[in-house]
């Protein structure tokens, strides 16, 4: 990947050195900025061969702490059995009193322990074996047949142990305390337990270390040339061995192969590289989202066996000035994106790769092309998922530094393990395609410290020896009239990420002309303002909204309400019930709003015509806005008792001017240019029936949409994303159940209470609306519809049949769908 690092380099230096002189030179660097090796790494992405084992069933689980429960002895037999992942908070409600607080959503925490008892065979060919965890909220401590490895506080990052020494032949247990009862330790929902994968890795004595196959892509003289870096283990005696690299496409097809011969010293960890040209490489990019496979093996010239490793790759060249913008395989792009955090809406934070597929899927079918994890490393599979689907990714580490936001978040942990967190960000995600920058930040709250700025030279230099081939970026957010102040601490960065401050770009360029910048946060009621800042100016080159999707804790924030309710922001005070966020572009059911119907407009011209109802103030209450909420509008002509009274019809469109009509009655024609921001509202008389907008281009008519007004809530339709999924015990459908009148429309206003019964070899998972006020516990079988909508997910279980899922209601007839396990 090519880079135009000099000038940022050069800037970042006279800052540095500024900084050095203020402090001494023997102070300039804190404690924890100096470079040292983690000693728990991931495993490497990617890797599908038989060293792995999926190690996620059959765990035992207790809610409670007991400390004997580490001993191999201990009588687990009256624990509770379950498959992993696992998040043992979602299964709770959202009640007032529990400590997590509005942050949290009002979850309960707490500490749980997991135990797992397997056999073990020892096999010579592959003595080694490695426990590897993808993601443990939090403080996990882990024991091998009651030998203490350790805790790994960051409930984020991904971490292994060498648990060879510890294991016997038979029966053997894991023990895993999780503790997540320090609260308040985040700002949104972080779920507890085991909420990702657990895998067992099985390897010869010379082997690829954890996230040992480092790839990188750069273009020279036109050509693509292609870098694997292998780190290498040797536990024997020196061993000659040949590093063999070969490129596949995904049908397993061989592309090219390249080897290397070295030898590997006994007991030592070494380093070898491959060089090699790639002629004739498809280039992934959001619209062509073309990826590799890179087979690594590992072959000792001894006859010992081999060790192989499959990563997926893709090869894209990026530059980024604040000429050109961000340049992506010679073609300018401009960033539509939007931020997520980690949880799986009903889910919790169990982390499902189906259910990570779908946040990806939702955000590519309305537009974005790019996401911002915020603010943590999220799941392996939701990076697999913005590969293969083509979404441009922001990797950040963590939301804070040294200064609390909340008593027990990161700032407790930051000056011991930011190298190991950061160390298990980048290796593991490296060779993601998809991944053009890495955060190491969100609103620092020491930003006007001069220490400040040091802090982020030492993270983004250990980001860069790390990987040199991306930029470094981190939120930077502050009100203050003397911005300028933060630039020492912006020169520290590739790319300066700016929360809801992009007002400031066109300044800002003018006293630092060579600054590339990004809105990382901005309102989503300010979609036009942000669009026309990537869209003219070259510097500026995306808007990351907050958010793409709703999701848990953070309780309140985007939400509107009615005067007489609790008044203010989420942070002013206590909004419950409100347990989540109700300020994506993008539903806790999957529904897109309007709003992302405009973002998706104005970033894309071939988007042309969109209509939506404006809410009256007065209908259900006079309404009242928050910063991140927008006015409430739906898809919707269903206003009974409002007939004759004015109402709003909020029209997007990419035409020059577009007609609207009530019942084939024209009510006239607006303009619908730049000048009006793509948008036009027409103001009418309610009445029902049938409301038409018709785009108009050169006097003509051209595509139309239509609202009808829906008659009484007569029965259900449920619609699944899929009717065949896989026997694993580990495959999800979406069932939307939609409430409609007899003619098939969805009766926008009914709140039915359904339930939801399944039959055969499956779990139902969860059930939900889009009200985060509704605080039935997601795991309940019944549920209220919210605006005629709800949401089932369903679980495959271990055997092939049929399962058959049955949503009945009061006044409505019921429904069935039929989904085969195979």
């Amino acid at each position: 990947m090519k880079t135009n690092l000099r000038t940022h380099r050069s800037i970042r230096l006279k800052w540095m050195a500024a900084l050095f002189f203020a402090f001494g030179i023997g102070n300039a660097l804190p404690a924890a900025a100096r470079y040292s090796r983690a000693d728990e790494l991931a495993i490497t992405n990617g890797a599908r061969s038989n060293r792995e084992v999926n190690f996620n069933e059959n765990w035992k689980f207790f809610l409670g702490d007991t400390a004997a429960a580490s001993r191999p002895d201990f009588a687990d037999n009256h624990w509770r059995t379950l498959d992993l992942p696992h998040d043992w908070s979602i299964e709770g409600r959202p009640e007032e009193a529990n400590p997590a607080g509005n942050d949290g959503g009002y979850y309960p925490t707490g500490i749980g322990w997991y135990r797992k008892t397997f056999d073990f065979v020892p096999d010579s060919r592959r003595p080694e074996t490695t426990l590897y965890f993808e993601g443990v909220y939090m403080n996990a401590e882990v024991f091998v047949n009651g030998h203490n490895l350790g805790i790994r506080p960051y409930g984020y990052s991904s971490f292994y142990h060498d648990i060879t020494p510890y294991l016997k032949a038979g029966k053997n247990v894991i023990a895993v305390r999780v503790d997540n009862s320090g609260q308040k330790n985040c700002r949104w929902y972080t779920g507890s337990g085991i909420y990702r994968n657990v895998k067992l890795i099985r390897t010869p004595k010379a082997h690829f270390e954890p996230w040992g196959i480092g790839i990188t892509t750069e273009q020279v003289n036109r050509k693509t040339q292609v870098e694997v870096e292998a780190t290498l283990a040797n536990r024997d005696k020196d061993l000659p061995v040949t590093l063999l690299c070969t490129v596949t496409d995904l049908d397993g097809h061989t592309i090219l192969t390249q080897k290397e011969t070295v030898t590997l010293e006994a007991n030592r960890t070494s380093k070898v590289k491959l060089q090699f040209p790639f002629e004739n490489a498809k280039l992934w990019s959001p619209e062509t989202p073309n990826l590799y496979r890179m087979v690594c093996c590992l072959v000792p010239a001894n006859g010992e066996p081999a060790d192989t490793v499959t990563t997926t790759f893709g090869v894209r060249h990026v530059e980024y000035s604040a000429e050109k913008g961000l340049v992506l395989n010679g073609k300018a792009i401009e960033l539509n994106g939007g931020c997520v955090h980690h949880d799986n809406g009903p889910l919790g934070a169990a982390s499902y790769r189906d259910a990570e597929w779908r946040k990806a899927q939702l955000m590519k079918e309305a537009g974005f092309n790019a996401v911002r994890t915020s603010h943590n490393p999220p799941a392996e599979a939701f990076l697999d998922a913005c590969d293969h689907l083509g979404l441009l990714v922001i990797d950040e580490s963590f939301d804070g530094w040294r200064s609390a936001k909340l008593p027990k978040d990161y700032s407790i942990l930051f000056d011991r393990w930011w190298t190991k967190d950061i160390e298990s960000m980048v290796l593991r995600d490296r060779n993601h395609p998809s991944i053009f920058c890495w955060s190491i930040g969100n609103e620092i709250i020491e930003r006007k410290t001069p220490e400040a700025a040091l802090t982020a030279y030492a993270l983004a230099g250990h980001v860069r020896r790390l990987d040199p081939s991306r930029p470094v970026t981190s939120a930077l957010a502050a009100w203050d009239k003397d911005w300028e102040i933060y630039d020492p601490l912006a020169a520290a960065h590739d790319i300066v990420g700016y929360n809801y401050m992009m007002h400031k770009g066109p300044s800002d360029h003018e006293r630092v002309p060579s600054r590339i910048m990004m809105q990382t946060e901005s309102y989503p009621r300010d979609a036009f303002a942000n669009w026309a800042r990537v869209n003219d100016h070259s510097y500026i080159i995306g808007d990351f909204v907050w958010t793409a999707i709703d999701y848990l804790g953070e309780s309140g924030i985007g939400r509107f309400y009615y005067k007489g309710e609790s008044e203010g922001e989420h942070y002013h005070r206590n909004q419950f019930p409100w347990h989540g966020a109700y300020c994506g572009d993008i539903d806790l059911t999957g529904l897109r709003k309007p709003i992302s119907y405009y973002r998706e407009m104005l970033f894309n011209p071939e988007k042309k015509l969109y209509m939506a109802v404006k809410e009256p103030t007065g209908y259900y209450g006079e309404i009242k806005e928050t910063l991140w909420s927008v006015w409430p509008t739906w898809e919707s002509w269903n206003w009974p008792g409002h007939e004759g009274k004015d109402i709003d019809v909020e029209v997007y469109s990419h035409y020059p001017s577009v007609r609207l009509y009530l019942n084939d009655r024209l009510i006239g024609e607006k303009p619908t240019t730049r000048t009006q921001e793509f948008k036009a509202i027409f103001t009418l008389p309610y009445a029902p029936g049938t409301l038409r907008i018709v785009g108009v281009e050169n006097g003509q008519e051209t595509e139309s949409r239509t609202l009808e007004t829906a008659g009484k809530p007569a029965r259900i339709r449920l619609t699944a994303d899929r009717t065949e999924i896989s026997a694993d015990g580990e495959s999800l459908v979406y069932v939307i159940a939609e409430i409609t009148d007899k003619q098939g429309r969805v009766v926008p206003n009914a709140d039915n209470l359904l339930t939801f019964e399944l039959q055969g070899s499956g779990t139902l998972l969860a059930t939900c609306s889009a009200d985060l006020k509704d605080c039935t516990a997601y795991t309940a079988p019944e549920r209220k519809a919210w605006k005629g909508r709800a949401m089932a997910v369903v679980k495959s279980g271990k055997e092939k049949g049929r399962l058959t899922l049955t949503v009945t209601g009061k006044g409505v007839k019921k429904a069935s769908v039929r989904l085969d396990v195979k």
